[in-house]
């Protein structure tokens, strides 16, 4: 279990991340590519001390914030798709400073979307929802179909099982294994994924996983430790999506987001 100090260097990496987003989503506007907002987002963050990546910046725009029809794992790279007065977008990054990893999602509109709104607002229970689940010690595999149904209650559908591994969350720990920085290989960072391999095999010889998921491997209850939480949303007929994530304190017997001034949680309260 992280000490004080590094909550406290987790929740700047965290809160520097959403301001990246923040600002790179304050000047999108009509005609704005996804990779043009994915490296403007890296740009910016590099410039603001981030120094290596957990995974690179990704922008999804329109139905891909649904990830409708994706397949294969190419599909959720940054693309030439352009952005729509109306349309939702999707800014998805996690930098790391110091080895500090930072996982966040930042969902919005530009202009009006009746459709998004009513989506972002069933999104804004599940964020109380998970974590009073978890802090009944529910396994991880439990809390993830009850998940499922909380979504099908809202006449919505399930779009994080579209991510690799179908997870709703993953382990988040300080990178100390060495190697270059800023060298990527299909969007994570080098250390990133030897700090990833590492963690498998030790949560795996202890019968859990780093990985929050809905199968067998996470029928445990939930593992002390910090955990990247991303519920993700889509429509009926998954034209519109919307996702928050960030980071979750696990204890051996409670739990607490890392931070409450974010940027979606402020918008739910003003709501």
């Amino acid at each position: 279990m992280s000490n004080k100090v590094d909550l406290d260097r987790f929740r700047e990496v965290q809160r520097l991340a959403y301001r990246g987003a923040e600002h790179v989503a304050s000047r999108l506007e009509p005609g704005v590519t996804e990779r043009m907002a994915a490296a403007a987002l890296r740009r910016w963050l590099e410039r603001h001390g981030v120094d290596d990546w957990f995974h690179v910046p990704f922008a999804w725009f329109g139905e891909r914030t649904a990830f409708r029809r994706f397949r294969f794992p190419t599909q959720f790279l940054p693309t030439n798709t352009r952005l729509a007065d109306g349309m939702p977008y999707v800014l998805d990054a996690a930098p790391v400073v110091d080895g500090y990893v930072a996982d966040i999602g930042l969902s919005g509109r530009l202009g009006s979307n009746p459709v998004w709104d009513r989506l972002d607002r069933d999104l804004s229970v599940h964020r109380s929802a998970i974590l009073d689940l978890v802090r009944q010690r529910r396994t991880f595999s439990d809390i993830y179909r009850a998940v499922d149904d909380l979504i099908a209650r809202q006449g919505n559908t399930n779009r994080h099982q579209v991510y690799p591994g179908r997870v709703i969350g993953h382990q988040v720990t300080r990178i100390r294994v060495g190697g270059p920085r800023f060298v990527v290989l299909d969007s994570f960072g080098v250390r990133t994924l030897r700090t990833i391999g590492r963690e498998l095999i030790k949560e795996r010889l202890e019968g859990r996983s780093p990985l929050w998921a809905g199968g067998a491997a996470s029928a445990h209850p939930p593992t002390p430790g910090l955990w990247a939480v991303e519920p993700h949303l889509g429509t009926e007929g998954d034209s519109v999506g919307a996702k928050f994530e960030e980071v979750m304190v696990v204890t051996a017997d409670d739990a607490f987001w890392l931070d409450d001034d974010l940027p979606h949680v402020h918008r739910w309260r003003r709501a």
